[in-house]
């Protein structure tokens, strides 16, 4: 049985955490781009995205736009495997935690982080993400096990008559003294990696349509 963090997690900063739970909303607009903000709708944190020709990238920003953490894709990797570091760099002395699938393919969400500074074993993780993107609800976790401390949990806003407003946000539950920038990372990158694999999916569809036309020409 899963049990709720009782001690601290700070990951990127001890700014970024609360000692009592409460809740931030993720809106995720086009292109990668996501607004974090309280039930209050204050916004607390931003992403950005910076790809470049070989790399997909984002940006963890803070509400005036200063950068806090900069998450990197792995060219060519089986378990789409991403690193990130503290600040708008790639410098390896500022990497502070990397993620990867643990298996190549994956029919729900599953995402191991294994910290730079780590503590335990090089091949077991420190934290994990498991469950449903597509029905956002996914639950972060400390440790490899089945029965792992809960930091943060994901799900979806309740309808409301603003249908619009509801359609593409969810909330995600940080329990108390979790960095909420380390949980907002997670999301980002999960949220990026969704977003490729879309991105494969109708390149490839197009491409198999325009070999089809050909071939029907």
């Amino acid at each position: 049985m899963a049990q709720f963090a009782s001690s601290s997690v700070c990951v990127i900063g001890s700014k970024f955490m609360a000692p009592y739970p409460f809740d931030i909303i993720v809106d995720p607009n086009s292109g990668g781009n996501l607004v974090i903000t309280d039930i209050n709708h204050k916004i607390l944190l931003k992403v950005k995205p910076r790809d470049t020709t070989l790399h997909h990238q984002r940006v963890l920003l803070y509400p005036d736009g200063t950068p806090i953490v900069k998450l990197r894709d792995k060219i060519l990797s089986q378990h789409n495997r991403w690193k990130v570091f503290m600040g708008d760099t790639t410098a390896s002395s500022k990497l502070i935690f990397s993620t990867k699938q643990p298996n190549i393919i994956q029919f729900k969400t599953s995402l191991e982080v294994f910290l730079t500074n780590k503590t335990s074993k090089a091949n077991v993780c420190d934290f994990k993400i498991k469950g449903s993107w597509s029905k956002r609800k996914c639950t972060i976790s400390m440790g490899h096990s089945n029965s792992s401390t809960i930091i943060a949990q994901m799900h979806k806003i309740e309808k409301s008559k603003n249908e619009k407003f509801d359609k593409d946000k969810f909330m995600v539950t940080i329990y108390p003294n979790v960095d909420y920038a380390f949980v907002t990372a997670l999301i980002t990158i999960v949220d990026a990696m969704k977003s490729v694999d879309k991105e494969y999916g109708e390149q490839i569809s197009a491409s198999t349509s325009q070999i089809m036309f050909a071939t029907a020409s």
